[in-house]
């Protein structure tokens, strides 16, 4: 993975839900960010190892992944955070691991297609500018339900 500005696909060898199809592309992101004000440090190679090994907190796409493998969203830290924990983060690595696959296209300005990518393409598990995908409403219910289940319970370490 090259450090370098690009777009990245996700396809996953077994879906991480029954309705996704296995080995299709089902979310794309950008790395870096358009900022108007700064100058972002992110790349491909950084956004996509974090993917992998970060944080539901830090990741949308870890957020989607752990709540439709139905792991437990907890609060953490201050109670501000929202992560699957230790054990839940580690499970999702390990699930991502063994099933993820990421393609790439590196590209000098990646944000200047993104929002073409997401209304051409049928993207699952892009919920940013993708209310027209059929699968948007019921994944963004699961996600607010994990975050209001999370919210009843105590603070994790």
């Amino acid at each position: 993975m090259p450090a370098a500005a690009g777009v990245y696909g996700w396809h996953f060898k077994e879906p991480p839900h029954l309705e996704l199809d296995a080995g299709r592309l089902l979310y794309v992101g950008i790395a870096p960010r358009y900022m108007a004000n700064r100058t972002s440090t992110q790349n491909l190679r950084k956004r996509v190892r974090y993917h992998y090994r970060g944080n539901a907190a830090g990741s949308t796409l870890r957020l989607t992944l752990g709540c439709l493998l139905g792991l437990e969203l907890r609060r953490v830290g201050s109670g501000n955070r929202m992560t699957f924990g230790k054990a839940g983060e580690a499970a999702l690595s390990q699930w991502m691991a063994d099933n993820a696959q990421v393609c790439w296209v590196e590209q000098k300005e990646p944000w200047a297609s993104e929002s073409q990518l997401i209304t051409e393409l049928d993207l699952p598990l892009n919920l940013d500018q993708n209310r027209h995908n059929a699968f948007h409403s019921w994944l963004n219910e699961i996600r607010a339900q994990a975050r209001e289940r999370a919210r009843k319970l105590p603070i994790s370490s």
